[in-house]
């Protein structure tokens, strides 16, 4: 019976409901870009379209910059699909909540950090028959908030640092306290703040030696070793 009654159209509705404050972090970082990229030299149009059509977050900075100091295009490239290599984790973590259907090919193209942390969250908590139409909402409302933050910010944000001068100055910090707003509530955990806490040490201490281009990933791998030493060590230790 509730399989019947089931309208797409709520459980879209609910989903870009609950996504709202995804914005919160998605418009400022959005403006951001539009902006970066306007001062790189990109057209409104073609950041708008680097936005519509990579939306892929740090991704689309690294990208920018790269082509705008000369960057070999299969670097560019390279460097992209490095950073965003970390989707080959959501994916499958993503497909054991989710019914199977056609459309999953194109609509993973809304998956994002923040979408994917809200979906884990979420999904579990709905009937499987709602939550095919709930993703295409969250994710649809994200991507659509995205595409118009980088406009007006390519479109105005010189304008908006013109007359508000610290708000150049916020505007490149949008980016890592969105991913801080994910990960701040983990600390909570011991082992998940062991894990946090190891990456953050190995990205300073590699960015002071003078390896940042490899920090992030090396510092994801370091982390990612700690957690599961921590929990071989949790199974280890004797009752």
């Amino acid at each position: 019976m509730n399989h019947a009654i089931h309208s797409p159209w709520r459980s879209a509705l609910q989903g870009v409901r609950e996504a709202i404050p995804l914005l919160g972090g998605y418009i400022p970082v959005a403006l951001s870009f539009g902006l970066v990229a306007s001062q790189a030299g990109f057209s409104t149009l073609e950041a708008t379209a680097i936005s519509a059509l990579i939306y892929a977050g740090a991704s689309q900075f690294l990208f920018v910059g790269m082509i705008a100091t000369g960057a070999p295009l299969w670097l560019v490239v390279a460097m992209t699909l490095l950073i965003n290599v970390r989707h080959v984790v959501y994916g499958p973590n993503l497909a054991e909540l989710l019914p199977r259907s056609r459309h999953w090919p194109w609509l993973m193209h809304g998956l994002t950090d923040q979408v994917f942390a809200l979906a884990l969250t979420r999904l579990p908590q709905l009937p499987d028959v709602k939550r095919f139409s709930w993703f295409v909402g969250a994710s649809l409302l994200a991507w659509g908030a995205w595409i118009v933050g980088t406009t007006v910010g390519a479109t105005a944000g010189e304008a908006f640092t013109a007359r508000w001068p610290l708000l150049g100055e916020i505007m490149p910090f949008a980016l890592p306290a969105l991913f801080l707003t994910m990960v701040a509530p983990r600390f909570t955990n011991k082992r998940w703040a062991a894990a946090m806490g190891c990456a953050i040490l190995a990205a300073l201490g590699l960015t002071i030696a003078g390896w940042s281009n490899v920090a992030i990933p090396l510092a994801a791998a370091c982390g990612a070793l700690c957690f599961y030493t921590v929990k071989l060590q949790a199974q280890r230790r004797p009752v």
